[in-house]
């Protein structure tokens, strides 16, 4: 009943999100147990980036969420770092804790892209919790109505993960450029370096994809129905 030929071009784009997952793991670790010449821990170079930009009211905290639990508090403005990023002096650990330094950055200049990712995450939360009980209401109830207003709130949660992209990706880009310019890694670390931000950025590219593919059999279903 809910089978839809879309679903193949869903599950090639399941399988890239996964494959990304363990790219990003599996580079994650390998540039983990390379020393950067700098010997400089990820909370270090956070900390130096922040101070540098004009930034030294954005807090650099440990995360007590486990690996790879690094990210941005916007509402604290607080870097918060995993404990091997944090501690660690590795290619992997620059890498990470300046990626997230660049999400402080964007939000300290007000960067569009963020600016409209925060806009929609209201929406794009509502639209994930209720889309799918309205969307299975609406099939078994044959409501096309009910199917509609769930095509439209997934299109919200869809249009956060459209816009989380270019915000992670340049978040990445200016991760690199602070590592180089303020010469926390030499030029040989810097093939590292963008082996572990663009395995991030790959599983962001997935993860989109599936979303949009999702609303598209979606939308082509409701078509049909009506």
């Amino acid at each position: 009943m809910f089978f839809h030929p879309m679903d193949f071009l869903i599950i090639i784009a399941l399988g890239l999100a996964m494959w990304a997952q363990s790219k990003v793991q599996g580079n994650f670790r390998q540039w983990a147990s390379v020393q950067a010449a700098s010997r400089m821990t990820g909370a270090q170079a956070a900390r130096y980036i922040l101070d540098q930009e004009g930034l030294s009211q954005v807090k650099v905290e440990f995360s007590k969420n486990g690996t790879l639990s690094d990210h941005y508090d916007p509402s604290a403005k607080t870097v918060r770092l995993s404990d091997q990023v944090y501690q660690g002096t590795s290619i992997s650990s620059l890498a990470v804790a300046a990626h997230e330094v660049g999400h402080a950055i964007q939000d300290s200049t007000n960067y569009s892209m963020l600016v409209l990712r925060h806009r929609l995450f209201p929406l794009a939360n509502i639209g994930s919790q209720f889309a799918p009980f309205l969307f299975l209401g609406g099939f078994l109830l044959g409501l096309t109505n009910l199917i509609g207003i769930g095509i439209a709130l997934f299109a919200g949660a869809v249009l956060f993960q459209v816009a989380t992209l270019p915000v992670e990706i340049d978040a990445s880009r200016r991760a690199k450029n602070k590592l180089l310019e303020f010469g926390m890694i030499n030029n040989n670390e810097e093939k590292g370096i963008g082996k572990v931000l663009n395995a991030a950025a790959l599983t962001y590219v997935a993860s989109t994809l599936m979303a949009v593919l999702q609303l598209i059999k979606f939308i082509m279903i409701f078509r049909n129905r009506r």
